[in-house]
């Protein structure tokens, strides 16, 4: 059941209870715009997860019945603005918030859903996505990891590659198919699979900012029971269009109002020092500031856009691609802003702006993957040619 049962009611009275409730909880030290920053580690940020779900800030919409509080996109939308508007750390749980958790509800059994969704709001556990591998990148029609009956379950043999957070995963959701790459999608089946399955291996990638966020999964005759399994064979297929509908429109709903607050504190710490204030009487980059504040606002439209369609009743479709593709466009290149700007930072440059510049610096090394992840910019382009534009193929 849902952890409070005293929340506000009406989007802005939620919105408004948000804003004072993060503002008044988030640790200094959490903020990357303070000069108390440090990373948080592991548990510390699963604490203050545990904390945001228990005061009604997380699982907004799912039902009651599986830990959720049962209210509508609105209020989703409202508090996404809020948590945006502070410079806080990404979630460690989003895969299993915003993919895994909506899959199960859409896909898994009365007994998945109660076993796996309390306890992904909770912070019980943490999940992985095993979708892309080594041969088909973005594209999986083309993926290879084959699940095979074998007893009262299934055997499972593959690679998987750039697994966010497997490392912590005590779960993936992953996709595999029963047949042969020929079959393309057809034959497609998804598990819920424990990490801690003999025959998984998990192998660290560090990637250009120095983390090791993500890895290459390797399952070695791994057996899985049938339990395991979410849906039918063959519906391996529509659930991962489902699971990138979502990840690409509907999750991290904060996005626009975190670089707007990103583009805050980019100013603020220009402002603080007198070598990089120049910066901004400088017409180049005040054009270039303007772009990024009229990318904002219309990204801001997009996420707005799609509440009220899908609080209408209509489907994602391939409109989350429209979505992805102008959110990751534009950050990366904010990003690439940011970094030219705080470069010019020295070492007898001010606190804040000597923050600025390692917040950026990161955050431009992290961007070059943002047109990648979720399906890249050219796999999104070819979904708004052929199924928005109906565009003939040659």
């Amino acid at each position: 059941m849902s952890t409070d049962t005293h929340l506000p009611t009406g989007r802005d009275n939620y919105r408004s209870y948000a804003r004072t409730w993060l503002r008044t909880h988030l640790p200094p030290h959490m903020r990357a715009d303070s000069l108390d920053y440090r990373s948080p580690t592991l548990e510390e940020s699963r604490q203050w997860e545990a904390a945001m779900y228990k005061a009604g800030l997380a699982g907004m919409t799912w039902p009651t019945r599986y830990g959720g509080h049962g209210l509508s996109l609105r209020e989703h939308l409202a508090v996404n603005k809020e948590i945006g508007a502070l410079p806080m750390p990404e979630s460690v749980s989003s895969i299993g918030k915003e993919l895994a958790g909506p899959i199960i509800m859409t896909v898994g059994t009365e007994a998945q859903r109660q076993t796996f969704l309390p306890a992904i709001l909770n912070m019980e556990n943490y999940w992985c996505q095993g979708f892309s591998e080594p041969d088909a990148g973005s594209d999986l029609a083309r993926l290879r990891t084959r699940a095979v009956p074998q007893g009262d379950g299934w055997c499972i043999n593959g690679q998987k590659i750039w697994t966010s957070g497997a490392a912590k995963a005590h779960f993936c959701l992953l996709l595999t198919r029963t047949g042969t790459v020929a079959d393309k999608h057809r034959g497609m089946l998804m598990f819920a699979v424990p990490m801690n399955t003999p025959g998984i291996r998990v192998v660290p990638i560090k990637s250009i900012d120095g983390k090791e966020s993500f890895a290459e999964v390797f399952f070695d005759n791994v057996l899985v029971p049938d339990t395991a399994r979410l849906g039918a064979p063959d519906e391996g297929w529509s659930a991962a269009v489902r699971v990138l509908s979502i990840e690409r429109a509907t999750n991290r709903m904060y996005r626009a109002w975190r670089f707007e607050a990103e583009l805050d504190f980019l100013v603020r710490a220009c402002q603080s020092d007198a070598q990089l204030t120049r910066l901004l009487d400088d017409g180049h980059y005040q054009h270039r500031i303007g772009q990024v504040l009229g990318e904002i606002d219309g990204l801001k439209g997009l996420v707005e856009r799609t509440v009220s369609q899908l609080m209408e009743g209509d489907e994602i479709g391939a409109r989350g691609s429209l979505t992805k593709l102008y959110w990751s466009e534009c950050h990366q290149a904010f990003a690439g802003l940011a970094q030219n700007m705080v470069a010019q930072v020295t070492p007898t440059s001010s606190p804040l702006a000597q923050r600025a510049n390692k917040a950026f610096t990161q955050a431009y090394l992290f961007s070059r993957a943002a047109t990648i992840y979720a399906g890249t910019s050219e796999v999104q382009l070819d979904l708004i040619a052929q199924r928005i534009l109906r565009l003939p193929r040659e």
